[in-house]
């Protein structure tokens, strides 16, 4: 595959895995990067604003204005052993040192070192967000209270009563 064409389901996922990581846990891999860390360049350094997030009816109906969020938003170039490329981040928040990890990771993805990410960034995190996505399911499946309501039927006790 060539390093610069990247299937976009798989670029959906990456960045949906970085964007959801804390910062602490990218700046834990990018400190475990080592010495072959690429030069990193900024193209659209960290910077915050609003977006307009939009709801659905009913999760299928019509859209509607729900409302604005806060995004941070980096682009960057990274370059290392002759190769090059540029990484995009939008994280939900004002996380400037968020935004930007994310989108060095990014970068590194589009890379000839995009295995290493993958192996050592991408899919220990989608672990990690997994377990804890199904620890947050578990307690609150734990405070769910199912409510059910017992019709009562008329067996016609009106008519036993004229007898």
């Amino acid at each position: 595959m060539n390093t610069t064409e990247r299937i976009p389901a798989e670029r959906q996922r990456t960045a949906r895995v970085l964007a959801g990581a804390t910062e602490a846990e990218l700046a834990d891999r990018w400190r475990a990067w080592g010495d072959d860390r690429p030069e990193v360049e900024y193209l659209r350094g960290p910077e915050a604003g609003l977006v307009m997030v939009q709801g659905r009816t009913g999760g299928t109906g019509d859209r509607f204005h729900l409302g604005e969020a806060t995004v941070t938003r980096a682009t960057v170039a990274v370059r290392g052993a002759g190769d090059e490329a540029v990484g995009t981040a939008y994280v939900l928040g004002s996380h400037p040192e968020h935004a930007a990890l994310a989108a060095i990771f990014d970068g590194i993805l589009g890379s000839a070192q995009r295995e290493r990410v993958l192996s050592d960034v991408i899919e220990p995190l989608e672990r990690t967000q997994a377990e804890r996505d199904r620890r947050r399911r578990a307690d609150a499946r734990s405070t769910v209270v199912d409510f059910f309501t017992v019709a009562r039927e008329n067996d016609d006790a009106d008519d036993e009563d004229d007898e």
